[in-house]
């Protein structure tokens, strides 16, 4: 069955679905998008993703053409239009039409469009037996250059480092601040647990204020655990007694290996299980 994808103002078929090659998000990865998870037909932390949106869109100074309370009703429909119940949500606004120059302000309307598919997830293995990663040699944009609470279409700069953990054959890859320090995985936020602590880099490394990440914060604080932002090294995460990713996708998945070096018993450990027994709880709105 096709889908029905949501353009600008309303639903279309997917092979409707286009826009023009002279779109600026095509030509310069001109844009913002959010990636949304649907859980049991609950639709995962809305309001928290359209928030992220529209402060992304606003930094780059590219209007969206329609309200939040539209652009939410828009999501749903386009969920309910192509009966997900569990699946992810793909929404984009892209600068729009303009010229082969760069000036944005020469494309007059920017464009909405929204998918609802299924979503494919790391196979189950990973999860039980804990996932390997590499440090990758890209380092992560400077926060000067690109804010990294900007969740852009221009995602080049990840990409390179994900093509190092493919080459790896590893499916992740952690990259670096210019000063060294972690920022995030190539699609990723990064947790480390060291002596019952866990740590996370502060967004101002170079990481992007994940949903997921500020959900498995908050049910870590509802365990009373204590959790820590600061900047963490290599040497940090070779020595953690844990080691765990969060994102849209992954969820919460535990690592057992990097560069080589086993962490913890290399198994996901304890603290890593209990936080994705309670994610998987949280998004599907158990108690």
């Amino acid at each position: 069955m096709a889908l029905k994808i949501w353009l600008n103002d309303k639903l279309v078929d997917e092979a409707d679905a286009k826009i023009s090659v002279f779109d600026h998000g095509v030509l310069y990865g001109d844009g913002v998008f959010e990636g949304i998870r649907v859980y049991s037909g609950r639709i995962f932390e809305l309001k928290a993703h359209i928030k992220r949106l529209y402060e992304s869109a606003m930094v780059i100074r590219l209007d969206i053409p329609m309200n939040k309370d539209k652009l939410t009703n828009a999501v749903e429909k386009t969920v309910e239009a192509n009966g997900v119940i569990d699946g992810y949500i793909r929404l984009v606004v892209t600068r729009g039409v303009g010229t082969l120059g760069l000036n944005p302000f020469i494309c007059e309307n920017s464009i909405v469009f929204i998918i609802a598919d299924n979503i494919q997830l790391y196979p189950e293995e990973l999860y039980e037996k804990g996932m390997k990663v590499i440090s990758a040699t890209t380092v992560r944009n400077h926060p000067l250059a690109l804010p990294p609470q900007v969740k852009s279409l221009n995602y080049l700069n990840n990409i390179l480092a994900k093509i190092e953990a493919l080459d790896n054959n590893v499916p992740e890859a952690i990259m670096y601040n210019h000063e060294g320090f972690v920022a995030e995985a190539t699609g990723d936020n990064v947790f480390i647990i060291k002596n019952g602590v866990i740590y996370t880099p502060p967004i101002s490394a170079g990481s992007l204020g994940g949903i997921t990440r500020g959900v498995v914060i908050k049910l870590a604080k509802g365990e009373n655990l204590e959790v820590v932002e600061k900047n963490l090294t290599r040497f940090d995460l070779y020595t953690c007694d844990e080691f765990f990713l969060t994102g849209t996708a992954a969820e919460v998945i535990g690592i057992v290996d990097i560069d080589g070096r086993v962490i913890g018993d290399g198994k996901p450990g304890r603290y890593t299980r209990l936080l994705r027994k309670k994610f998987y709880k949280y998004a599907h709105g158990k108690k």
